[in-house]
């Protein structure tokens, strides 16, 4: 299965009115058999699975978007291991939190407990309090499970990283979300008063984020039992949730919900999260920053004038200032929204950097190789190489690999704008190199 949630497992008996408690934190999964949608991590074959059998927990990173169970997942580690459960957020804690919880797992561990100690938004605390868990990790004082929403090879200090082994989350897909509203159902005894569209819609709205949306269809249960339309459901959402919070999950909810508009080519629904999130208070800077990304990994070179246009719009940003100039980054978005779409120079560089590590220190071919000395020339370098311009076609045809690796094909350009061109070249020069 592919769900986080399941439904076949006994929620907790709680009141039906969740007034105590909201409704993600009582269908909370309570066992790692509850979990779904990780697989890869709890599933039978699972990284972490396998740890809690070997009753082998070491200390961990939990990468992923909000609301795909991080928290949940550390809980219930701790749970099932026996282990004593400390939580803190990086963003309200700092060295005296940190110097409570050490102590407290030490006197724990000499009474023969142990203690997990979670920190939420780990990639907050700067190099110095990160460096404070090196200690404690090393003597085994506490086992660390760290979680964060940020790439931790950006964020988090390698000597920590090294000490941590990183998992990464997945976000919730489609199937997914429709098993949280099936449980949320399940608890409340009748089904979500939405119609098919709403739901489709709602599920949506969540964008992947399971805590996200237990709270919106908490939100509708308590607006009553009058079945609601999509247009129904959206004014109630945008009525009563908060407009938007740069500091919270919302961010991300919006931030992803714009870029997936560009790369689906919607300019009007690009336009709309793009509004969005200027009217919550977001810093264009940001937004300038984040749709120059976009020409660069889902236009790239299908339209060439697309990272140019995105540059120039923040050139005319930082002239202009606010408002006009976000009119500027407007221009960009629909330029990037309307052009042709390709991820294929973004497919080829990652398969050249794994390429890269996995063929170590390979010498280029010594015919490509400059010989500025008399052993170099000894050596062979430089022999038998042709100059390109000087060929009829300005193509040699040689082999730029290391000899010792075989030729690959990193780059494949879609049938796609401006790559139709680059594919005929590739393809001219490709029976040009075989002939």
């Amino acid at each position: 299965m592919n769900e986080l949630f399941s439904i076949d497992n006994a929620v907790e008996d709680e009141s039906k009115t969740t007034e105590i408690k909201p409704l993600p934190e009582v269908l909370r999964p309570q066992n790692i058999d509850d979990i779904y949608g990780q697989d890869h991590l709890v599933g039978q074959n699972g990284l972490i699975r396998h740890m809690l059998d070997k009753e082998a927990i070491s200390s961990f990173i939990l990468w992923g978007p909000p609301g795909c169970g991080k928290t949940t997942l550390a809980r219930i580690i701790a749970s099932q291991s026996g282990y004593a459960f400390e939580q803190i957020s990086a963003i309200f804690s700092g060295v005296q939190d940190l110097r409570r919880c050490f102590e407290q797992s030490k006197i724990r561990r000499q009474k023969g407990q142990r203690t997990v100690l979670f920190v939420d938004e780990i990639h907050r605390f700067n190099k110095s309090q990160q460096d404070a868990f090196l200690p404690v990790i090393e003597d085994g004082t506490l086992i660390l499970i760290g979680a964060t929403t940020e790439n931790p090879s950006f964020e988090l200090n390698a000597a920590l990283l090294s000490r941590a082994e990183v998992f990464v989350l997945k976000r919730l897909d489609d199937q997914a979300l429709e098993h949280v509203l099936k449980r949320s159902e399940t608890f409340y005894e009748q089904l979500l008063p939405i119609d098919n569209d709403a739901r489709e819609t709602l599920k949506a709205l969540a964008d992947g984020d399971g805590r996200y949306l237990l709270s919106l269809v908490e939100k509708i249960y308590k607006h009553g039992d009058r079945q609601l339309s999509k247009e129904e459901l959206v004014q109630l959402v945008q009525k009563r949730a908060p407009l938007y919070d740069k500091s919270d999950e919302s961010h991300y909810n919006l931030i992803s919900a714009l870029h997936k508009s560009v790369r689906g080519s919607d300019p009007d629904a690009a336009l709309y999260w793009f509004a969005r999130m200027l009217v919550g208070g977001e810093d264009p800077e940001f937004l300038a920053r984040r749709i120059t990304r976009m020409a660069i990994e889902d236009i790239g070179l299908s339209d060439p004038q697309a990272l140019p246009f995105c540059n120039a719009a923040c050139d005319a940003y930082l002239r202009l200032g606010s408002p006009e100039g976000e009119l500027a980054l407007a221009n960009a978005l629909v330029y990037l929204a309307t052009a042709p779409k390709s991820n294929a120079l973004y497919v080829a560089y990652n398969k050249s950097m794994k390429a890269a590590k996995q063929t170590g220190a390979l010498m280029p071919p010594k015919h490509i190789l400059n010989a500025p000395t008399k052993l170099m020339k000894k050596e062979g370098y430089g022999d038998g190489y042709q100059y390109d311009h000087d060929t009829p076609d300005g193509f040699s045809g040689q082999n730029y690999f290391p000899d010792d690796m075989p030729r690959e094909q990193f780059y494949k350009p879609v049938e796609r704008g401006f790559e139709r061109e680059i594919q005929k070249r590739l393809e001219y020069w490709k029976k040009r190199r075989q002939a």
